[in-house]
């Protein structure tokens, strides 16, 4: 059981996802892109350049998922990562994944989003009484789900290891696999 879920879809953040693709694999977990279909996706990727107000997006590399969300078995995989971007606020209604979401965050296994990430937890209910960081835009997410709101580069409450944006890969990302490695 050395894989660990990466859920995506369309206009996931490009270095949300890839960073942690590619330490997984450093750390010899293997990385198992998930997403609403087994396919190529598009990714983006976000900033807010100076002097704007908003988030610019540009199109960024694609990635296939190997697995759609309706196949996993989630006794199979060691821990979950949700990516940022747009894609979860379009994905996070999708059955399957509530039903895995809920699964990880039950079963206290390692947990970790970033970014917009935090909009998928939030819609299966496993939020409450969670501290959390994300994007501050998704602030609102969080804390009407129940969570708190935390804004550092990462925050770890148990099993559940959090970002801002991908600017903190370099902060939260070994938490969570720390958090792996302890679990195997």
């Amino acid at each position: 059981m050395n894989k660990v879920l990466i859920i995506v879809g369309d206009a996931s953040e490009t270095l949300d996802t890839l960073y942690p693709f590619y330490r997984l694999q450093e750390a010899g977990i293997e990385p198992v892109v998930a997403g609403p279909e087994k396919k190529t996706y598009q990714m983006v990727m976000h900033e807010v350049k100076p002097g704007w107000t908003i988030t610019k997006e540009w199109e960024g590399y694609t990635i296939e998922a190997k697995i759609a969300f309706s196949e996993i078995v989630e006794s199979e995989y060691a821990g979950i990562f949700f990516s940022g971007g747009r894609a979860p606020e379009y994905i996070r209604e999708d059955l399957d994944l509530i039903r895995i979401t809920q699964y990880f965050f039950d079963n206290d296994l390692p947990i970790a989003s970033v970014c917009h990430g935090v909009e998928i937890p939030a819609r299966a209910d496993r939020v409450r009484g969670r501290r959390m960081a994300t994007v501050p835009k998704c602030k609102f997410d969080l804390e009407i789900c129940g969570g708190t709101f935390v804004d550092e580069p990462c925050v770890v409450d148990g099993n559940l290891v959090s970002g801002r944006t991908f600017h903190d890969n370099g902060q939260y990302f070994g938490k969570f696999i720390e958090l792996l490695v302890a679990n195997t």
